[in-house]
């Protein structure tokens, strides 16, 4: 009997303080209740005073939303629009930048990647540009003879002998350029190597391209990405031409954050302008803009940069040095076709550069073919052997301890040169080589591959 006394005590002391409880809890949140303002809903997102730049978005659609419930009371609808605009705001300003640098390896500023913005379609050029690229006939009449004649005919027919998986693209559409930057960004290289011409110049086959570095620009920011230029050999360039354009490229690009500075062995930051068929020009005329006793003497101006040759045949070596350029590439992706792209002339070069005081940049490339627009030259075809031919390049490289490794290319899609995603396609008569049995990627996942592995490499080379 004592013992059910007891319990039954128990019992009806742990309702009556579990009544008090619920009574407490009711109370809390009455006063909750009459503190919390009417419009708000329980979907209401916490911790926007965190996000300014959200608060105010937030603050202005409220705004907005109350003049239109005035006159329509849908209360519920408008807390429901709300939160979902908040929400959705939060993700975009918070989770995709942050994703981007948590997914993507890290840039490597010393591999340097040669990019071109020459391509068009109608959607948003008004016409088919250089993917309708022209057959080049032979210098010989009589080989040319042998070889068909005319253009490319996109989009099923276009100037490559590979098709890009992003299709006949323009290089005014952003969705592209952003494609890019992330491929890039993905391949680990760190600086792109701009095709450029001055304002209202282009390739015989292309349009004018100058409005759009400041695109290109903003989204390798966005990729932390670098810019560099790759002056073409456009018509009379000589050494005042020259010094206008790299004045005019430094003033109105120069600041902006993606632009490319390299951090020379005296400590200078100096921007760098690679200079395609520089040999064409003779070394007196380069000598008067690149030495500093050159009468367009850049040196030491505040437009002073390091320029880099393009180096073809074993005696444009002394010419480079002669001009007073501060280093050398050799940019073609064709072991053999040039003395300067032969992986085995690499150790030579690069000591001759050594005792001269020049950068020696070898080109990497991940094979050749071409003879979709020159169908005459399939002798200096190079087959990629499923990645082997790269893989070659990039060891040849290594062995030689560049300061900075070029890559030919990311999308010279007409000489076949590119590590860009491309897809298998057949159209009529038409079969362009792919990729396969590796997916659309391989190339981008080589190349950042053989960047950590110069990374490490690079490491022991300084120690």
């Amino acid at each position: 009997i004592l013992n059910y006394d007891i319990m039954a005590r128990f019992r009806r002391r742990t309702c009556i303080i579990l009544l008090l409880f619920i009574l407490f809890i009711c109370s809390i949140m009455m006063a909750l209740k009459t503190l919390r303002p009417d419009r708000a809903g329980f979907g209401d997102p916490f911790g926007l005073g965190l996000l300014p730049e959200l608060q105010q978005r937030t603050v202005l659609l409220d705004s907005k939303q109350n003049l239109v419930n005035r006159a329509q009371g849908d209360t519920v609808t408008r807390v429901s629009n709300l939160h979902g605009i908040a929400v959705n705001t939060m993700k975009a300003s918070m989770s995709s930048v942050k994703k981007l640098e948590e997914e993507l390896s890290s840039p490597n500023y010393n591999f340097h990647i040669f990019y071109y913005t020459w391509y068009g379609n109608p959607q948003f050029d008004g016409k088919y540009i250089h993917w309708n690229h022209p057959l080049l006939p032979h210098w010989d009449p009589k080989i040319a003879n042998n070889y068909p004649k005319g253009r490319h005919n996109p989009p099923e027919d276009i100037g490559a002998n590979f098709y890009p998986e992003l299709g006949s693209y323009s290089s005014k559409d952003p969705t592209v350029i952003e494609a890019h930057m992330k491929q890039m960004r993905t391949a680990s290289t760190g600086v792109i190597v701009l095709s450029w011409y001055p304002p209202g110049m282009a390739d015989e086959n292309g349009e004018p391209t100058d409005d759009l570095v400041p695109v290109v620009l903003d989204y390798a920011h966005k990729y932390n990405l670098k810019v560099t230029f790759h002056i073409e050999p456009y018509k009379d360039r000589d050494d005042r031409s020259m010094y206008h354009n790299v004045k005019y490229i430094t003033d109105k690009y120069g600041s902006h954050p993606a632009f490319y500075r390299h951090k020379t062995s005296t400590g200078r930051l100096l921007p760098m302008f690679y200079v395609y068929d520089s040999y064409v020009t003779i070394p007196e005329i380069w000598a008067n803009l690149l030495t500093v006793s050159g009468s367009q003497s850049i040196r030491n101006t505040p437009y002073d940069a390091l320029f880099i040759a393009l180096l073809v045949e074993e005696r444009h070596k002394h010419d480079i040095h002669r001009s007073g350029f501060d280093g050398m590439y050799t940019y073609f992706a064709t072991n053999g076709f040039s003395y300067g792209s032969s992986h085995h002339n690499w150790a030579s070069l690069k000591a001759f550069c050594d005792s001269n005081n020049l950068m020696f940049i070898p080109s990497v490339g991940p094979g050749y073919i071409d003879t979709s627009i020159r169908p005459w030259n399939n002798h200096n075809t190079r087959n990629r052997v499923n990645g082997k031919y790269y893989e070659t390049a990039f060891s040849a490289a290594l062995l030689v301890r560049p300061e900075i490794i070029s890559i030919t290319s990311f999308n010279e899609w007409h000489e076949g040169t590119q590590i860009e995603k491309a897809v298998p396609k057949r159209t009529g008569q038409m079969v362009y080589l792919d990729y396969k049995p590796h997916k659309p990627n391989v190339y981008l996942e080589l190349t950042q591959k053989w960047s950590e592995k110069y990374r490490k490499e690079q490491e022991q080379w300084l120690m």
